[in-house]
């Protein structure tokens, strides 16, 4: 399927008054703590070189410049302890090129009660981890939203046993807290603010996402699933208890074709609550999801992006996908036009142009296994009370760009339930 291209005069119409201004909001101001001195700088830079397994590296309160990458490498039983994210400040400003400010590989690994400021990649990553907490951090870029900062403040990626506990993660030009091809995950008690993605779920097995608040950003929670990784359709997420609240900022990520780092959240209309994006078995119920001015909900197929579509042991299809109880609230503000995406739920929804959506379905399935979408081959099952008076759109795309239908038929998506698994009560009781 083509990517969806729409007139440009309604984009030059429209889009003065589509986006939002960005946020310089900070959590507290590192300027006012003392100034480690380079000898108590380079006793921490000693401190993860000469880490053994089961050492606790302590980093009194104040603030730390690195001109270095701090790294732990294959070690286990390794806490890496500030005295409150307010109080031990690591700044990897000085550092201006390499990858992220921490990195971390290895086994029962925890990072904690400490900030991470102006990393030139991401600010702390862990990587082919089993057991990797990260508590009462703080990771984000003193000089606001810019396409220049790191792609991920928190990046676990490729680990196992993942637990993200009251994390603040800011001004990535990415995802603020995002966990990519793992298993066994729990993000809760978090806030992401003025990212991109504020929380993002990518090719992962078996993970709840529960009692964050993500606002401010372009869009709140992703769950996708995207081709060509070593780990390929995950399966099994729950999204519960948030509040996904005014995810209406400007999409300031690294533009595609402009450089290393352009990728498919480039393509995210700002004002997106949750998008689910080729996305299995994933429940998403008892959130509020307040004014986010596109949609509350997106439920998509990859084939929306226009990207390449096709890899081994891949589907592009959301399918088995479980929305219930949760809370809805439009917004007065014109939804995104800036992208295309957007566009489309914007110009051709089907309660009338520039309308915010609650939910939106972009009605791609599989035709092998059905031959209309009123059979719901896809399992998409839609539970919320007072659907009847909310603005669901389900879109046709079949015949392409020039012949876009939508409508606001939802009754093929009632009357069912998906089973979505998760066990991860190992990691929700620490």
């Amino acid at each position: 399927m083509k990517k969806i291209c729409l007139a440009s005069l309604l984009i030059s119409v429209l889009l003065g008054s589509a986006c939002s201004s960005s946020s310089d909001e900070q959590t507290f101001d590192s300027s006012k703590l003392n100034r480690a001195s380079e000898a108590e700088v380079e006793k921490i830079v000693e401190a993860f070189i000469l880490a053994e397994d089961g050492d606790v590296i302590d980093i009194p309160a104040g603030f730390y410049t690195f001109n270095t990458q701090l790294i732990i490498d294959n070690k286990t039983d390794i806490t890496i302890k500030g005295q409150g994210m307010d109080q031990t400040v690591l700044s990897f400003k000085p550092l201006k090129s390499g990858g992220e400010g921490i990195k971390l590989v290895g086994n029962n690994l925890t990072i904690e009660n400490l900030s991470i400021e102006d990393a030139p990649g991401d600010g702390v990553k862990a990587q082919h981890t089993d057991g990797i907490t990260f508590r009462q951090i703080n990771v984000t870029w003193t000089n606001g939203d810019k396409s220049k900062n790191g792609t991920y403040a928190v990046y676990p990626v490729q680990c196992k046993n993942v637990l993200i506990d009251g994390v603040i993660a800011s001004h990535s030009r990415d995802a603020g807290i995002y966990v990519g091809q793992s298993e066994n995950i729990v993000v809760k008690n978090s806030l992401a603010f003025g990212n991109v993605a504020g929380i993002e779920i990518e090719n992962c097995d078996n993970a709840e996402v529960f009692d964050n608040v993500a606002r401010n950003n372009s869009a709140g929670v992703l769950v996708f699933n995207l081709p060509g990784l070593p780990k390929s359709d995950g399966k099994g997420t729950k999204i519960y208890n948030n509040q996904i609240i005014e995810n209406n900022h400007e999409n300031f990520a690294t533009p595609i074709g402009e450089g290393p780092n352009g990728n498919v959240v480039t393509m995210v209309p700002p004002g997106s609550g949750v998008i689910l994006l080729a996305a299995k078995e994933v429940e998403v119920y008892n959130n509020q999801i307040l004014r986010n001015k596109t949609t509350g909900v997106a439920i998509a197929s990859y084939q929306i992006t226009g990207f390449p579509s096709e890899a081994p042991n891949w589907s592009p299809y959301s399918m088995d996908i479980y929305l219930h109880n949760n809370q809805y609230e439009r917004t007065l503000a014109l939804p995104d036009l800036s992208r295309e995406l957007g566009q489309l739920i914007s110009v051709y929804n089907a309660h009338g142009k520039a309308k915010t959506q609650d939910i939106v379905y972009d009605g791609i399935f599989d035709e092998t296994t059905a031959t209309s979408i009123s059979a719901n081959p896809m399992r998409i099952c839609i539970d919320e009370t007072g659907i009847e008076s909310m603005h669901f759109t389900l879109f046709d795309l079949s015949e392409g760009e020039d012949n876009i239908k939508a409508s606001a038929e939802y009754s093929p998506f009632q009357n069912c339930k998906v089973n979505v698994s998760t066990s991860v009560d190992h990691l929700a009781l620490n």
